[in-house]
């Protein structure tokens, strides 16, 4: 089945008809072993009343057995010879024997206890059931299940035996039995109202399931309407419908809309990254395209330190694109152990061509160890260095120190500094501010968002913040190896 609504309607039904097959079971268990317990307690106590008879040694033929109560009963000697048995007694199973015609007993004759006259041989006891010294056994009866015909109808019975010593030492054992068809024809009852109850109870669960589960879920398929709306016309700003309650699909709703947000914001931003580089390279090439032309039409006039400018501004900006290309990818940063005071030493060395020399001011002693890509940290700090000599007046600073489980590198300069609200704007791709758009030829605004791209990839972070020279200092946290 590839329907939810389905196979939530199937299984609701499967537990419900497992839970009523088995809850039927059992009522139908419990109520025969009630019914039957009932059953016994009736047969035992025919079964005693007889026995209390054979005690008071009241004669075989004389005994009251309850024939219109419908309570057939056998009685039977030590040698299993039946002595007595109810009136209309035709046949009889589940007693021991299925013997229905009394034989006369050697220990007792036709009677227990009295002479062939009726009369007792005692002085003190009567032929009319006068008490004797007889006893009935007080344990638990035993009960058995058979079946019995009493006047030409044949039933069901539970039977009890219960043993009584006559006063002359004779152990009988009477077996009466009660009925049973109470009892089957209850459980009879219950079992057919289960069988015609159950297929209708299990029809209104799987429809009611089914109804609640398609209108749980409608607002599951008016999402991916809308998502498969938003597939066709690639229309990103598009939403899903949120429904209005607290449960999952609501949620499911909500971050799909999140989702798609935040999908329309990358693809928003790689636009405008391919139509910025566009820009950004239009110029170069440009520029380079005009000078070779130059050239070859007046090769006097061909301006080569102009054209090689402009060769290594397009291979800085590839690099740069490249560079972005593959951290957007999600390239992990080699895990090196590195001294970042040797890199920023290293790196200050090398610019010996900038318009403003950089004062370096690193501690002597102390650990300055970090894990990382050697290569991206270096272009971290020489991006840093860049911005800082395109703004700086007179003064550049760097400077090394140890904080809260990591190393800090400052750059400083005294330039104009960058206003408050555009300190996180400046961190954007292809982004310069205004006043540096005029002085800046060469940058294409991708130094600083590589810095910090870098900068998080490594698990730190890139801040900046005003200078007490006035300018701006960025500061590059970086956590320590280990």
């Amino acid at each position: 089945m590839r329907s939810v609504r389905a196979r939530a309607a199937l299984g609701a039904t499967v537990v419900v008809a497992v839970a009523l097959v088995g809850a039927g079971l059992a009522v139908l268990l419990v109520l025969r072993a009630n019914l039957t317990d009932q059953a016994g307690l009736q047969a035992e106590v025919a079964a005693r009343e007889v026995a209390g008879q054979l005690a008071l040694d009241v004669p075989y033929d004389r005994l009251e057995m309850r024939e219109e109560e419908d309570h057939p009963v056998q009685v039977t000697d030590e040698d299993g010879r039946v002595v007595a048995v109810s009136k209309d007694l035709k046949a009889i199973s589940g007693t021991g024997t299925d013997q229905v015609e009394p034989a006369p007993s050697p220990a007792a004759g036709s009677s227990t206890g009295s002479d062939d006259d009726g009369r007792d041989d005692g002085d003190d006891n009567g032929s009319h059931g006068i008490p004797g010294r007889g006893e009935v056994d007080s344990g638990d009866p035993d009960f058995d299940n058979g079946t019995a015909t009493v006047d030409g109808d044949t039933a069901d019975y539970r039977f009890a035996s219960v043993q009584a010593t006559t006063s002359a030492g004779v152990t009988l054992t009477v077996h009466a039995g009660a009925p049973l068809a109470a009892e089957q024809e209850a459980v009879g009852t219950v079992r057919g109202a289960m069988l015609i109850g159950l297929p209708v109870l299990l029809l209104v669960v799987a429809g009611v399931t089914w109804l609640v589960t398609r209108r749980a879920l409608r607002p599951v398929e008016g999402i991916r309407r809308e998502m498969a709306a938003i597939t066709a016309s690639e229309d990103l700003s598009r939403r899903v419908p949120e429904p209005g309650s607290r449960d999952e699909i609501a949620r499911l709703a909500r971050t799909t809309n999140e989702t798609l947000t935040a999908l329309e914001a990358s693809v928003d931003r790689q636009r405008r990254f391919v139509a910025d580089a566009s820009h950004e390279l239009r110029s170069p090439i440009a520029s380079l395209r005009t000078q070779l032309e130059v050239g070859a039409a007046h090769p006097e006039l061909l301006d080569v330190p102009g054209a090689v400018a402009d060769t290594v501004r397009l291979q800085v900006l590839a690099a740069d694109l490249l560079l972005l290309a593959r951290l957007d990818a999600g390239e992990r940063p080699g895990r090196t152990t590195l001294d970042l005071g040797a890199l920023v030493h290293e790196e200050v060395s090398q610019r010996t061509g900038d318009r403003i020399p950089v004062a370096l001011s690193v501690p002597d002693s102390g650990a300055f160890e970090v894990a990382g890509s050697r290569g991206q940290l270096a272009r971290v700090i020489g991006n840093l260095l860049d911005n800082a000599e395109r703004h700086a007046e007179r003064t550049v600073t760097v400077s090394l120190r140890a904080e809260r489980g990591g190393v800090v590198v400052a750059v400083t300069d005294d330039g104009t500094g960058v206003p408050p609200d555009e300190r996180e704007r400046i961190f954007e791709r292809f982004v310069r501010l205004d006043d540096a758009r005029t002085r800046d030829e060469g940058g294409a605004g991708l130094g600083l968002a590589i810095a910090r791209d870098v900068a998080a990839r490594h698990g730190g972070r890139l801040t900046v913040d005003g200078a007490p020279q006035g300018g701006a200092r960025f500061e590059l946290w970086l956590p320590s190896a280990g």
